[in-house]
């Protein structure tokens, strides 16, 4: 019996979670929760991944798992909230280690900054690894290129590719981010494209006006039509393409407020002595 996969857009972000659910059993994973946050307030909310709880609850689903596919730099994860209510275990890929180091030492947080050393997540997965899911199983899948963290998850015939793939006319995420590398993005979906998989479920979409969004895009639509990476495109002319394309993308419009939360595994940053809590932004000084 298949895994039920209930799609949730978050319309800000442009950001793709899902309900992952054993229909056997009811236990059942969250991948790729976002946060609402509101960049000229400083709100954070929490409806989104509330919308996703109450459709858990309607389901009578038991969250085991909150899963993320990489430290993300254009939204906010609901990582820790969701944990907070449910009870689950967090799991991200082991790379988020590098992850943090850089981003520790580029924000200039002290040494022992809390949970900035993969004590922020339960589990850190390696390629290859399982986790149960009732009478299911999810298969952790090494995806870098994107980020040095990204992991895709396999769960019989569908799998969740994060940042790596977008739909066909986006075609690839940038490869341009601390950590990130061209060649192994291009080897990352080539070996996507070889699992034992027909459904692949996207972590964003951006689609034109008047064009709705799309969280499944076929396989074989992939390997015969994405944009970036498909049948008869070579590894050089990737890296050459994404290289070019990459130096003209300006930063992600939440990369600092996202890093600050997910390298935290979803935690906002610690209150100062005054009890508030702040993002920090590295300034960059041009004559």
């Amino acid at each position: 019996m298949k895994a039920e996969i209930t799609p949730f857009f978050h319309a800000p972000t442009s950001t793709w979670s899902y309900l992952l659910r054993d229909p056997a059993t009811g236990e059942a994973a969250i991948i790729d929760a976002a946060l609402d946050f509101d960049p000229a307030s400083g709100e954070v909310g929490h409806a989104s991944a509330a919308t996703i709880l109450q459709a858990a609850g309607h389901t009578g689903a038991t969250i085991r798992w909150i899963l993320e596919t990489h430290a993300h730099a254009d939204h906010l994860s609901a990582a820790a909230w969701l944990k907070e209510r449910t009870g689950a275990q967090t799991a991200i890929g082991a790379g988020i280690r590098q992850v943090q180091e850089t981003f520790r030492q580029r924000l200039g947080l002290p040494a022992d900054e809390p949970y900035v050393d993969g004590s922020a997540f339960d589990r850190l997965l390696h390629d290859g690894d399982e986790l149960p899911l009732g009478r299911q199983t999810i298969r952790a899948i090494a995806t870098p290129g994107h980020t040095a963290d990204g992991m895709s998850y396999l769960v019989g015939d569908a799998v969740f590719v994060g940042d790596t793939l977008f739909s066909p006319g986006m075609g690839s995420a940038r490869c341009d981010f601390p950590g990130g590398d061209a060649h192994a993005l291009f080897r990352s979906a080539w070996r996507i494209y070889g699992l034992p998989a027909t459904r692949m479920f996207l972590a964003h979409d951006y689609p034109s006006a008047g064009e709705a969004p799309r969280a499944e895009v076929p396989m074989a639509e992939q390997r015969q039509s994405n944009k970036h990476i498909r049948e008869g495109v070579d590894e050089a002319t990737f890296v050459a393409m994404r290289q070019q394309r990459d130096a003209g993308l300006p930063p992600p419009r939440l990369l600092w407020p996202a890093l600050q939360v997910n390298i935290r595994g979803g935690r906002l940053p610690p209150p100062e002595a005054n009890g508030q809590r702040y993002f920090k932004v590295p300034l960059q000084l041009r004559d």
